[in-house]
Parts: structure tokens; C-alpha cells; sequence
């Protein structure tokens, strides 16, 4: 691990405590916790995970850039979107989830403010008290006469009439993982690898946990078989043969039943989400053999989660079939999927691009260069994928028409 720097001694002060916390919750647990509370733990765990903890998470300084943060362009095609939907809606309410450093709040605040919508009521669904003071420092720096538009909550509202949005929401949501053995489904876990906390190693890259694999309790495996024999894989009398024994992976529970919670409480509105991942048949398909789990530390992507807990992003990509599914359930419709480039250049990028500044000057130089950043197949445009779903109305979807591929999501 010597290509990854060193934290300093806070951090490692922190991330020690942290893990001598979750060898507490192994050993309650008889030896063994189930990946995906390894993960919320690592993320969430107050004052000391990930997302909970007082280090910078986001942009230069930190570990990942997201895509407010490469250009203001990608919040003004959000919030011309948002404008079309406000006219269906009736109501002019935006509720993020996951806001981030505050950077599309601001963002689309600004956008509407330009088109002359200047009374949204924009609320921030954010469990995180730094990043909740992050926002609040990003909207007043960025958003200043719009700031007051903005309140925050701590959970999800009982009545949701409004546009929601969450942008690299669901990878961090933490998921199950599991493994195949000449047919069984075994969920894999994690278990000490010290005798006792005070046998926590010094080194920063050295882990005290290991991966622990189980029989699958007969619940979980049959939702996994499920989800496999729906991929489009399986094959005849022997439908597991595709992926071989060994094939491993991840199983998200937490993403879609956060999306069936929004769906329940919504009255009426659309959900407006952008991730990284891909429909069941790629998530699932048989030569992606190690899932896609993967670890962010000072812009570094590495795939050791057992290290650095608290001091690292853990993230697996989005089974977008699995949330269409979610939705479905409550009677969302879904209303357009496809890349994120197509959606950017369909919400109206480029005339945006045109907006910013006098084309040659240098300004635009360097939104041109952030703008193929975020459509480029090479970036994010590709990988990154844009998806909504709708309840109430007929919300206008425009902006997937360039590439709607909400075929693929559900066979």
C-alpha cells in the first residue's frame, strides 16, 4: 500500500477508534457482521465515519470530485429541468438528498434565479452536521440572496410533493455481498483478524478485520438467484453455470428501498437521480467476476475496503434495474434513463456552454474542457447515468430523449 499517502496522526487516532468500534459490534455478533454493516459503520458511524467525520470529503483537496463540483453547467441543466417540472408540479420545492459540499444546491438556485424564479423552497435531507455546515458556508459564498430558500431536515419527509434529487446518492448506500460456490450463494462478511483491540496494528495500511464467508441465510439467496435468472444470463436446466463457481458481487438492498420510501411518502413530483453503475444484465454479467466495490482515498481508487476505516469512501456501482423495480412496486413510473452525456446535452449543455463566456476567452476554455469531462464516453458521460421517475403528472422528459434506454432496465 505504499503508493497510497500516509494519513496524519488525527487521522489515524480516529481511525483506529473506529475500528476497535466495529471488532466491538464483531464480537457481539458472534464473530462475524454482514458486509454491508461493516460499510454503514465505515460511512456512517457518528463523529468517526466517513461521511460523519470533520475531514474534507469532496473536490481537490479531498478524496473525489463529483460533478457540480467540475463545472456550474451541469447544476444549470438540473435546474432547467426542474423549471419544466415546477410547471406540472404546481409547487416550487426541490428536497436533495446527499448534498454534498452544497455546490448544486447553489447551483441550481442560481439557474432558476436566471430565469427569473427566485422563489423556490429547496430543502436538504442531510444527517452529516459538518457537511450540513459545509452547505451552509458553499450556499452563502455561492448563493447569498438565495441561501434563505434554503432549510434542512435530518429525515425523509411523511409528504413529498416536490422534485427530488441525489446526485452519487445510492453508491454510497451500503450493500451486501456475496459469492458463489458450485451452486450455494454465500454472503460474505467480515471477522477480526486481532485477538483484541489492543492488538490494533500501528501501521496505517494494516487492517484488523478479514473477509469471512457464510451460507447465504435461505432469504438472502433466494432474492440473489432471483436477481441473477432476471439478468438475462441464465442459462436452461443449469441457470447458475453462466457465472461458475466463485463468481462474487453485491446485492443492493438500501439503495431501492430508500426509493420505495420516497415513492410511498410522494404525493406527487419526480425523483431526479445521477450515479454511476448499469442495468442488471451488465451489473450481473458473468466476466464482471469481483462486482464493482471500490475505495476512494486522496483521489485514488483502490479495492482493500478492510483499511483506512473512516478515511476512505466505500462505493459500489447502482443496479439500475433493481431501482426501476423498487419503483415500480409503489407506482412510480419512470419516466426516462440513460447516460448522463445525453442527458446533459439533452437538458441543454451546450447552450449553456455558450452562455458562460465569450467563446475563445479563457473562462470558456475552461468550461469547454469541464463540459467534456462530463459527456465524454472516456469521463463521466458514459459510466455516469441519469434516471427519473415520476407520480401525479404528465413531467416532461425531454431531456432523455437524445438516448432513453428504460428498455433495458427491467426484463
Amino acid at each position: 500500500m505504499d503508493e497510497l499517502p500516509e494519513p496524519d496522526a488525527e487521522a489515524r487516532r480516529a481511525s483506529k477508534e473506529l475500528n476497535a468500534r466495529l471488532l466491538a459490534w464483531i464480537a457481539g455478533d458472534g464473530g462475524w457482521i454482514g458486509f454491508d454493516r461493516f460499510m454503514a459503520g465505515a460511512l456512517y458511524e457518528p463523529g468517526l465515519g466517513y461521511y460523519t467525520g470533520g475531514s474534507r470529503r469532496f473536490g481537490r483537496d479531498g478524496d473525489f470530485v463529483t460533478a457540480p463540483e467540475i463545472s456550474p453547467l451541469f447544476g444549470a441543466c438540473v435546474a432547467g429541468q426542474c423549471a419544466r417540472w415546477f410547471e406540472t408540479l404546481g409547487v416550487r420545492r426541490i428536497v436533495e438528498f446527499g448534498a454534498g459540499t452544497g455546490q448544486l444546491a447553489a447551483q441550481v438556485l442560481n439557474g432558476l434565479a436566471r430565469d427569473g424564479i427566485t422563489d423556490v423552497d429547496y430543502r436538504i435531507v442531510e444527517l452529516s452536521a459538518p457537511l450540513r455546515q459545509v452547505q451552509r458556508h458553499t450556499l452563502e459564498a455561492l448563493a447569498p440572496d438565495l441561501a434563505p430558500c434554503v432549510s434542512w431536515l435530518e429525515s425523509l419527509p411523511e409528504r413529498i410533493e416536490a422534485v427530488v434529487i441525489g446526485n452519487e446518492l445510492i453508491d454510497a448506500m451500503p450493500v451486501r455481498l456475496f459469492r458463489l460456490d458450485d451452486g450455494m450463494v454465500l454472503e460474505r462478511g467480515v471477522g477480526a483478524a486481532v485477538d483484541a483491540p489492543e492488538a490494533l496494528p500501528d501501521a496505517p495500511f494494516a487492517s484488523p478485520f478479514r473477509f469471512v464467508d457464510r451460507p447465504a441465510d435461505p432469504d438472502f439467496a433466494r432474492r440473489v438467484l432471483e436477481t441473477l435468472a432476471t439478468s438475462g444470463w441464465a442459462q436452461g436446466d443449469e441457470p447458475l453455470s453462466a457465472w461458475g463457481s466463485g463468481y462474487q458481487s453485491e446485492f443492493a438492498e438500501q439503495g431501492p428501498a430508500w426509493l420505495a420510501s420516497v415513492g410511498e411518502r410522494m404525493v406527487r413530483g419526480v425523483v431526479l437521480l445521477f450515479d454511476y453503475g448499469f442495468p442488471a444484465s451488465e451489473y450481473y454479467h458473468p466476466q464482471r467476476n469481483g462486482g464493482t466495490l471500490a475505495c476512494h482515498y486522496r483521489h485514488r481508487v483502490h479495492h482493500d475496503p478492510l483499511i483506512l476505516a473512516g478515511l476512505q469512501d466505500l462505493t459500489a456501482h447502482v443496479d439500475f434495474s433493481a431501482l426501476a423495480r423498487a419503483a415500480a412496486d409503489v407506482g412510480l413510473d419512470c419516466i426516462g434513463f440513460g447516460s448522463q452525456g445525453s442527458f446533459l446535452l439533452g437538458a441543454g449543455l451546450l447552450e449553456h456552454l455558450a452562455r458562460s463566456a465569450e467563446p475563445g476567452s479563457t473562462a470558456y476554455l475552461r468550461q469547454a474542457q469541464a463540459v467534456g469531462r462530463l459527456v465524454s464516453e472516456a469521463e463521466m458521460g458514459e459510466l455516469f447515468k441519469a434516471i427519473a421517475f415520476a407520480r401525479g403528472g404528465d413531467f416532461d422528459a425531454a431531456a432523455f430523449e437524445r438516448s432513453d434506454r428504460r428498455g433495458v432496465l427491467i426484463r
